[in-house]
């Protein structure tokens, strides 16, 4: 596996990958990786001739009280597993390389950046498009694999690729969870042996509505108050039913609807969703 750092040797290894007329895959991640990102070089792999892979952690998505300064970096561990799946090239450079002194654009996919947690966390999906949006300029991949279990992201990047006529597809791959059901994230690092028991409380919250959701119930108020009870020992940020596509939220659940969930737990803000 070839790590590079610089902008300029990335986009021309890649257009020269590109040039050979081979499907070309990429999974951008933030390091810390575990089995939920392997799962996507995995999907990558069996779907494109070569696979490219970033690691960088991109402060304009963490705002002034988030944990930037504190997410788990674990760069050698990560190269080693990435190359251990097939990673042809990682690209890993530094902010001052992504954010040169005098960089002055940003990209904010409106409406649907400022909804679930858009909402609670403003201007993370501004964070979010922009660096993803260099990246696919940068790489120029086919493909790019991201996972569910970040379906607001999911949306907000679908509607950015298709407004700036992107040349790719977004792949949308399976939340991967833990055998207790937690659904895997590089922030489960953060949680103590207590906190990881009291986490189980999203999976369940969901596992509950999916269970009256298949025994009739398509009442979105009905659902979530049903939800909600399992999670009454957290901070909840929000549990919502909402449109897969737009993040609007729906009256009544169809299939294809989208229920997400947010919640602190202790100190550790989770996310977890599941489609009805």
């Amino acid at each position: 596996m070839q790590i590079v750092e610089t902008v300029s040797e990335m986009q021309q290894l890649c257009r020269d990958l590109r040039t050979a007329k081979a499907p070309l895959g990429f999974v951008p991640t933030m390091g810390a990786l575990h089995e939920g990102h392997l799962s996507l070089v995995r999907r990558a792999r069996s779907e494109c001739a070569v696979v490219a892979a970033s690691i960088f952690v991109n402060p304009l998505q963490f705002g002034p009280s988030e944990d930037f300064a504190k997410y788990p970096r674990t760069f050698d561990e990560d190269c080693r597993q990435l190359a251990a799946e097939g990673v042809r090239l990682l690209f890993a450079p530094g902010p001052a390389e992504m954010y040169p002194v005098g960089a002055a654009t940003k990209i904010s996919v409106e409406g649907i950046g400022d909804r679930l947690d858009g909402a609670s966390r403003p201007g993370h999906f501004t964070g979010v498009a922009t660096v993803v949006a260099k990246l696919f300029h940068i790489v120029a991949p086919h493909r790019a694999y991201f996972g569910q279990k970040d379906a607001a992201q999911l949306a907000v990047l679908r509607q950015m690729v298709c407004d700036l006529n992107f040349d790719l597809a977004i792949i949308g791959c399976p939340i991967v969870r833990a055998v207790d059901g937690l659904a895997l994230s590089s922030r489960n690092q953060y949680l103590s042996a207590e906190e990881r028991v009291q986490a189980l409380a999203l999976p369940r919250a969901l596992q509950r509505i999916q269970q009256a959701i298949a025994a009739g119930e398509r009442d979105s108020q009905t659902l979530v108050r049903q939800g909600l009870e399992e999670l009454r020992d957290l901070k909840v940020d929000y549990l919502a039913t909402v449109d897969a596509n737009t993040l609007l939220p729906v009256s009544y659940v169809e299939p294809g609807t989208l229920v997400a969930v947010a919640a602190w737990v202790g100190k550790t803000r989770l996310i977890d969703n599941l489609l009805a």
